[in-house]
């Protein structure tokens, strides 16, 4: 294969699913990936996914992971019951061993996290389940993903300071310093 885009061409149903809240990200992404070959339709809540994938099953989806009306994890298991052969991708803006597990039990093939780049997700979607994906090109730096780890603690305590502090086993100024902060490249 000399490109993706020929990988692509070679598959018997190319029709795919996007999920993503993020209009701008969404759009994108099914451009990308529809100039790369693939049928995209392209959801933005749960209610919308689930209506997409009982109209037909797509044969790919790329998921977000958390979204105002739900999990994508319920997408998941949804196209899974329609089409186990299906190849589901998950993204997420938060990466969390928990939430990477949750996805894998649920019928995901890989699970990304954002920002992401569209040959990456092909590639995701095409590899071959024995196959060992290449490191990233521009992964996220350690503070990037400490950064991305308080910020979602933080979120998940309801925006409190002390409860955060408290969960991450760290002094409540120390923490306050760091929301405070832009976040690390």
């Amino acid at each position: 294969m000399d490109t993706l885009a020929d990988a692509v061409a070679e598959l018997p149903d190319r029709s795919l699913l996007v999920l993503d809240d993020d209009a701008p990200l969404r759009t994108r992404l099914g451009r990308a990936l529809e100039s790369r070959g693939f049928e995209p339709r392209l959801a933005a809540t749960v209610a919308e996914a689930l209506a997409a994938v009982k109209a037909q099953a797509p044969a790919f989806a790329v998921l977000d992971m958390r979204l105002e009306d739900g999990n994508g994890l319920q997408v998941v298991e949804a196209i899974q019951s329609a089409r186990p052969d299906a190849r589901v991708i998950m993204l997420t803006g938060y990466g969390a061993i928990a939430t990477a597990v949750a996805a894998v039990k649920a019928g995901a093939v890989d699970y990304l996290t954002k920002p992401v780049d569209a040959d990456d997700v092909v590639r995701a979607l095409l590899a071959r389940p024995d196959e060992t994906p290449a490191p990233p090109d521009n992964p996220m730096s350690a503070d990037r993903v400490r950064w991305e780890h308080i910020q979602r603690v933080y979120e998940l305590c309801g925006h409190n300071v002390s409860e955060t502090a408290r969960r991450l086993n760290m002094h409540r100024r120390t923490l306050q310093r760091i929301l405070a902060k832009r976040a690390p490249r």
